[in-house]
């Protein structure tokens, strides 16, 4: 390089010799985060196919409305109440799998995104293929890219609200994921699992849905324990006191009283929470019993003797302890 061109070069002032030689990095190493974005449209769309442009650079886009802008850092999700409804139900039918095994990203969500639509708007026309798309649903909430497994859980709970109890067979692929998703500390990813599970123990009945939770309560994974405890105790008022005295006080009795010892505070919280819910259930009853019943019966005579008949001495003293500083709280 000859003298005049070295002096040329000296005289560029540091700030923009560093802007070019940032440029040129970022064109050989585009920023990672560039293709989790502009995501917002196909969860506008309204049909099956996708509207995807081209790949820029590397970087997928996807097709806007005019208007609407995109943010450089956030990726919006609709909510169910702004759905809306397909133009082409049979093209999305024959599509649909093939749209969830997809191995381009996108079009696994718009796919997502159009089961949300059928079971909202068409669930007897999806009603056939269901358990495959519960499959390919499950399989997407394991996926790494955040926006995949966030539209999957709010497939998720779409499904539950529409289908109910008739998913309750293909429920336990998705039930150990949302969990897993509940427990994790992506704070937006966790949120939406949250929001699942409670449209989960809302929209299936309690009856089908406590045997499908009871084994997770004793999961090695704490933080799997606590969102299922968190579960059972929201489940179980939905059966209602006779239901609950259907079910059997005694067998609630022995799973809230498991949790009371746990880890994690919110699992000791959900049994706090049940075992109250248990107590006026009980009482409640109690009180309705003919006198004579109650002495043939000690073990159904007062809330202190019937959990000292059913659990071990230790376990009823812990029960008997929460409940009857939560009675004193309400007195005071």
């Amino acid at each position: 390089m000859s003298e005049s061109a070295l002096k040329d070069l000296n005289t560029i002032p540091a700030t923009e010799r560093k802007s070019e030689s940032s440029s040129k990095a970022s064109l050989t190493k585009p920023p990672v985060d560039n293709a989790s974005e502009n995501i917002e449209e196909w969860q506008k769309k309204k049909s099956c196919p996708p509207l995807v442009s081209p790949p820029v650079n590397g970087n997928q886009t996807v097709n806007v409305n005019s208007g609407v802008e995109i943010g450089n850092a956030e990726v919006e999700y609709i909510e169910s109440e702004n759905l809306s409804d397909l133009e082409d139900i049979d093209t999305c039918l024959k599509n649909l799998l093939s749209g969830l095994d997809s191995k381009d990203w996108v079009m696994v969500c718009d796919a997502l995104n159009n089961v949300r639509r059928l079971s909202l708007f068409h669930k007897e026309a999806m009603l056939e293929m269901l358990g495959d798309v519960i499959t390919f649903v499950a399989k997407s909430l394991k996926s790494p890219r955040s926006a995949v497994c966030k539209t999957a859980i709010m497939t998720s709970a779409d499904i539950f609200s529409a289908y109910n109890d008739l998913i309750i067979d293909s429920l336990d692929p998705l039930l150990v994921q949302l969990l897993l998703k509940a427990s994790q500390d992506k704070r937006f990813v966790c949120e939406a699992a949250e929001k699942a599970l409670i449209a989960m123990t809302t929209w299936i009945s309690p009856v089908a849905l406590l045997p499908k939770l009871q084994p997770y309560l004793k999961n090695r994974n704490p933080r799997i324990r606590a969102k299922a405890a968190m579960c059972f105790s929201r489940s179980v008022p939905q059966l209602g006191a006779e239901g609950i005295k259907t079910y059997g006080i005694d067998k609630l009795i022995q799973v809230a009283a498991s949790q009371l010892s746990d880890q994690l505070p919110e699992s000791r919280e959900a049994a706090r929470t049940l075992l109250l819910e248990l107590q006026n259930v009980y009482e409640k009853f109690h009180d309705l019993m003919p006198a004579a019943t109650v002495s043939e019966q000690p073990e159904m005579g007062s809330w202190e003797n019937f959990c000292q008949s059913k659990l071990s001495p230790l376990s009823a003293q812990a029960v008997l302890r929460v409940t009857s500083i939560a009675r004193e709280g309400l007195v005071s």
